[in-house]
């Protein structure tokens, strides 16, 4: 996300990301923490993996060349589920480009998240997250590290997460850094209803400015560097899909008709004309696809309260699914 320049505005409300653009400013916190945006593999907001891979591997040390690759796993180990079958070392500077069975889409908040294998919160190996609708032209999302820069991060130091966005490595093993693809919809050439590839680069992380790569405000990105080994650099587990072509219909027709007001809420909210969709239930889910309730919708319904003084301040999802197909709905709780 940038700090100064494109912001789509709901994405504040989602992440709690951003609390100003100044070198104080902070963003989610580690897993477990108030806050986070970390996504736990076994979440059911994940609907489908990466199913191939191809990886250009990086030095294990780009200032001696001489120590040469890494080589650790292979690109098979980015594919599936996270935390099942290994991971992929990508090394400095070094490429993993993933495809899936079906085309993610820019849906209801994140729409998909990058698993690396960090064994805690704080030494975290970091990578730059590209996406692309035709294979050939991509597009980085804006990321940002507010880490300094004085001193050098050295290979087992460690991070501080409040200090990164829009980095893949964000979290510990396990939990994987989501992506929202409304940060690029400005892009004309890229179709986020339609996202075919997903490139992952590695942050090389040295301070060193021969070497040295940088974030969208052109800071550059301090990570534990060298991490000289055969297993060095970013370490790809997975990348795990919330929204793709299989799990998103447009609002449309009928549906359509559904509307939600006050939307964004202080808690109590209506839904007007549910019943549209004959025989359908109502389910209401958090972010992480953690069903908050659910209601079945009877024949000639015209408005419902739904009261949500109790549930924390975010985005969540309402879908109502009927012989008609699946509304689905976004709810700002403020």
């Amino acid at each position: 996300m940038k700090a100064n320049n494109f912001l789509v505005p709901y994405i504040f409300v989602l992440s709690a990301l951003l609390i100003s653009s100044s070198t104080k400013a902070q963003y989610a916190p580690p897993v477990g923490h108030a806050g986070t945006t970390a996504m736990y593999k076994d979440s059911t907001a994940f609907v489908a993996w990466a199913t191939t891979c191809s990886v250009i591997r990086g030095y294990q040390d780009i200032t001696t060349p001489s120590m040469g690759f890494v080589t650790v796993g292979d690109s098979s180990m980015a594919i599936g589920p996270a935390g099942t079958n290994g991971v992929v070392s990508l090394g400095d500077g070094g490429i993993a480009t993933l495809t899936f069975a079906w085309p993610i889409v820019n849906g209801p908040g994140w729409d998909f998240a990058v698993f690396e294998n960090s064994f805690d919160d704080y030494f975290l190996e970091l990578a730059f997250v590209e996406v692309s609708s035709d294979g050939e032209n991509f597009f980085r999302f804006p990321a940002h590290s507010l880490t300094d820069t004085s001193v050098q991060v050295a290979g087992f130091d460690s991070l501080d997460a409040t200090k990164i966005n829009n980095l893949a490595g964000k979290y510990r093993g396990m939990y994987g850094t989501p992506f929202d693809l409304e940060e690029l919809s400005h892009i004309m050439s890229l179709d986020i209803t339609r996202i075919t590839h997903i490139r992952i680069i590695d942050v090389i992380g040295t301070i060193q400015k021969a070497y040295a790569t940088y974030d969208t405000a052109g800071n550059i990105i301090n990570d534990p560097f060298p991490t000289g080994f055969p297993q060095g650099g970013f370490d790809l587990d997975a990348v795990g899909v919330i929204w793709d072509q299989t799990n998103t219909i447009a609002e449309n027709g009928t549906a359509g008709d559904i509307q939600l007001y006050p939307n964004p809420t202080q808690g109590l909210l209506w839904v007007s004309n549910p019943s549209v969709n004959q025989g359908s239930v109502m389910i209401l889910y958090d972010l992480f696809g953690k069903e908050i309730f659910r209601k079945d919708i009877n024949d000639g319904e015209t408005r419902i309260q739904l009261d949500l003084s109790e549930t924390p301040e975010g985005i969540y999802i309402l879908q109502l699914i009927g012989k008609q197909g699946i509304c689905t709905k976004k709810i700002i709780r403020q």
